[in-house]
């Protein structure tokens, strides 16, 4: 019988943030819009979910949190102070806990950077996503390359150590040497770590709208495995240490929360659209804030569901052992260097690894795509470029 990941493992927990000033062109995240005027009922809806959960939960004890969006950086600091109160005052908050930020570049001023160290963040992550000027109109993102490069200093000086950046690549008619443009921008900027994505063409965004009517080409497939490529020894050069597939690090400082989530551990989803996983139950918040709000300030004295469930989760399903044992493989195959131990696998689900999918690593390791030895499979350097290839044959 599997036992709850929560006896064993602190939690990790996500916060999202749903408003921004603008939308990118290539977004379908839960994000809205001129909603800047329900910012303060949102933090008294947070901090009620924050309160109602960890009441309840068997494990109160958080090694990471995670501020994503949107644009938290919309909140002000003050804000950000009172949410913190309520998360010591529920959770037993790890000393050494890494709380991380996603920031627009135009958001951080130094003044606006050393309140958030103060309050208790200690790494930041800037959405750069490119350092061409082409590039972030057709994105219609509110910054330029000197914006970012005074979001780090900002950083910095604000006593932040620990800076992630996020860049894209494969954006219709982009060059390699665009890329290796942005990447070489991006390095002498000297973050800790940096997350690369190539560009997806998502549903109901205005870049599908626009590929779709022939206004700008498909991303060229080719050409990103190309650019990834790139990357991968640029940053290598630079002392970068893949870790994920989409993920480098230097000097260890490695994304403690997204480890979490690759390593198919428990964290909690707080806020509209938030999704979380703790003891096989999967589940997401509303994704509508008024809605998200009504639920955490009109519901409270509902019949009380079991937890990880709040008033405001919109969705959820218990996995069953064969779902759980598909998301941990895809998760844990995305961690490059780490992979999947046989032993840590068969402790989990007192199954073995090799009798249920040998063959399928078997076919994949002849063909040079994965890593197998007597304790472990990865994905080789080839394997990630074609990670999908192989995931498809595990679910």
């Amino acid at each position: 019988m599997r036992q709850p990941l929560t006896n064993r493992y602190p939690l990790s927990i996500y916060v999202h943030v749903p408003f921004c000033t603008t939308k990118c062109t290539y977004c379908a995240f839960n994000t809205y819009t001129n909603l800047d005027h329900l910012i303060p009922a949102y933090v008294d809806a947070l901090c009620a979910e924050i309160a109602y959960v960890g009441e309840r939960t068997p494990q109160p004890n958080a090694g990471t949190v995670f501020f994503g969006g949107g644009t938290p950086s919309l909140l002000t600091a003050a804000q950000y102070d009172r949410i913190f109160d309520t998360l010591h005052q529920m959770f037993r908050v790890d000393e050494e806990a890494e709380i991380t930020l996603e920031a627009n570049p135009n958001d951080l001023t130094p003044a606006y950077a050393s309140a958030l160290r103060a309050v208790g963040f200690n790494r930041i992550s800037i959405g750069m996503q490119s350092a061409n000027a082409r590039e972030l109109q057709l994105f219609r993102r509110r910054h330029g390359v000197d914006e970012v490069m005074q979001a780090v200093s900002a950083a910095r000086e604000g006593g932040f150590d620990n800076i992630n950046l996020d860049l894209i690549y494969g954006i219709p008619d982009q060059t390699r040497d665009d890329w290796i443009a942005t990447l070489r921008q991006a390095l002498a900027l000297r973050p800790m770590h940096i997350s690369l994505y190539a560009l997806g063409i998502e549903e109901d965004t205005p870049m599908a709208t626009w590929v779709d009517r022939g206004l700008v080409p498909m991303p060229d497939d080719d050409l990103a495995a190309d650019m990834y490529a790139d990357a991968d020894a640029l940053l290598e050069q630079d002392g970068f240490v893949q870790y994920e597939i989409s993920n480098w690090a230097r000097d260890g400082q490695t994304s403690r929360h997204n480890l979490q989530y690759w390593r198919s551990l428990p964290y909690l989803g707080l806020g509209p659209g938030g999704h979380g996983f703790v003891d096989g139950v999967r589940y997401a918040t509303m994704l509508s804030p008024q809605r998200y709000i009504a639920a955490l300030t009109t519901r409270l004295d509902a019949p009380r569901p079991a937890f990880p469930l709040t008033p405001a989760v919109g969705e959820w399903s218990a996995l069953t052992l064969d779902d759980e044992i598909s998301e941990m493989l895809i998760m844990g195959l995305r961690l490059v260097q780490e992979g999947i131990a046989f032993d840590d696998f068969r402790a989990r689900f007192g199954v073995d690894l090799m009798q249920r999918h040998g063959a399928v690593f078997t076919h994949y390791a002849q063909h040079g795509l994965i890593d197998l030895n007597e304790t472990h499979v990865r994905l080789t350097k080839r394997g990630r470029l074609l990670s999908n290839m192989v995931f498809r044959e595990l679910v």
